[in-house]
């Protein structure tokens, strides 16, 4: 009697030693999670710089780091960047380059299938540093990849087409997530339904619309939602193009390092820090929402097709009652 009055929570462990055991991941989260929050909140209201006189003895700003940043043009354009990189290679390029090749290779030989995934993965586990570097290679106006293939030797891709070249670098190396993702969201959809829907001859597209995208609507939404996250906070195209030419592909991640840390200004950059958490909650908040709002959809059919299910089954019990 004594020991499971001691035991308040499901485990039978005891508040006591329930809360020692999840001690050690609070006090991780504590020190690499809040504490960085809260010390970044608290610079982004100081003129802390890394050299000079506000390094040694940071004077307290409140809110002027961020006026400054909301005023900035440097920072709008910025913003503007990461918007157009955040949709052409996540939202755009990644999504549907991963379901289009999760779709091919459900009617390939499991050879090719194999292949083809390993070269996809590969792109993704190779180190930021290597990639980035093949990539310079690959698009180097001397003696380049690309312009020895299209005969166009001279062309300087990252000087003349940066954005699209950060937007297809980004592509080619985060498709292989939503490939995984997609890869085993294809493979719960009911292969009796494709196969109804296909004697029905219903065509490629309206397969994927009546049959297949009802299925994956949430692994959609939580696709769209990862790999836009990581790509808003990606530091990637700093490693080709390092924000240039002339700030055409200075991303907020890049904005902020070379403000922050390159410029100095820990302060500001520490605002404009709080400002991207802030829009990150924001995407996650409204994604959150589409993924609730799609559950109680789901339940609400469920519902409505188990009460369907119970008149019919009562309809014909009355049948039966009037036959006898």
């Amino acid at each position: 009697m004594t020991a499971n009055a001691g035991a308040s929570d499901a485990a039978g462990l005891g508040r006591a030693r329930a809360v020692a055991f999840v001690t050690p991941a609070f006090l991780l989260i504590a020190a690499f999670l809040v504490f960085p929050a809260v010390w970044t909140i608290w610079l982004g209201m100081t003129d802390f710089r890394l050299t000079g006189a506000q390094a040694a003895d940071p004077q307290f700003v409140g809110l002027d780091n961020y006026r400054a940043a909301l005023t900035d043009p440097a920072f709008h354009n910025s913003l503007w960047l990461t918007i157009v990189f955040v949709f052409g290679s996540a939202i755009v390029g990644q999504s549907v380059l991963g379901f289009l090749i999760a779709w091919t290779m459900r009617s390939v030989p499991k050879t090719v299938k194999a292949i083809v995934e390993t070269l996809v993965l590969m792109a993704w586990i190779l180190p930021s540093s290597i990639v980035a570097f093949l990539w310079v290679a690959f698009l180097n106006n001397n003696g380049g990849t690309l312009g020895t293939i299209l005969n166009s030797p001279d062309t300087a891709w990252l000087l003349e087409y940066p954005m699209a070249s950060i937007i297809i670098y980004n592509t080619w190396r985060g498709t292989a997530f939503s490939m995984l993702l997609f890869s085993a969201a294809l493979g719960a959809v009911p292969p009796s339904q494709l196969e109804t829907a296909r004697l029905s001859g219903a065509s490629t597209l309206q397969q994927f619309r009546d049959v297949v995208f009802p299925h994956i609507r949430g692994h959609i939404l939580t696709n769209t939602l990862l790999i836009s996250l990581w790509t808003f906070n990606d530091f990637g195209p700093y490693l080709l193009t390092a924000g240039g030419p002339d700030h055409a592909t200075e991303t907020l991640p890049v904005f902020i390092y070379l403000r922050a840390l390159y410029g100095g200004e820990l302060g500001y950059g520490s605002a404009i820090s709080f400002i991207m958490l802030l829009i990150n909650l924001v995407i996650a908040l409204f994604y959150i929402r589409l993924l609730r709002e799609r559950r109680t959809a789901n339940r609400s059919t469920d519902t409505g097709d188990a009460k369907a299910e119970a008149d019919e089954v009562l309809t014909a019990a009355e049948a039966r009652n009037v036959g006898q």
